[in-house]
């Protein structure tokens, strides 16, 4: 039984990790720094200011993904995010915790 939960917590340790190290890939994969930057203000709100706005809101992670394949407007002012369907579930999930994760 030790083996399996050792198994378990180590899998799930390189699963955590995987996901942070693939996040800043992630971005520039899917071209989010052409709008977005970690601490500079570009077309849209950089990292940190989502990431102090969604703070203490514990379902921003799911709804910031869904956000970026869809798109939206008015949160932020009036520039419009245009939306990024290529960007699959998993990936918008991925992307949208590392931003939160941005202090």
């Amino acid at each position: 039984m030790k083996k399996y939960l050792v198994f378990v917590l180590f899998g799930s340790m390189l699963t955590t990790l995987g996901n942070a190290i693939a996040s800043p890939d992630m971005v520039r994969k899917y071209n989010c720094t052409a709008c977005h930057a970690e601490d500079k203000k570009k077309y849209g709100p950089t990292y940190q200011q989502v990431a102090l706005k969604y703070a203490d809101d514990a379902g921003a992670a799911e709804r910031l993904a869904k956000k970026i394949q869809t798109g939206g407007a008015g949160v932020w002012g009036n520039t419009p995010m245009p939306a990024q369907p290529r960007v699959t579930d998993e990936d918008a999930l991925t992307i949208a915790k590392y931003i939160l994760s941005v202090k």
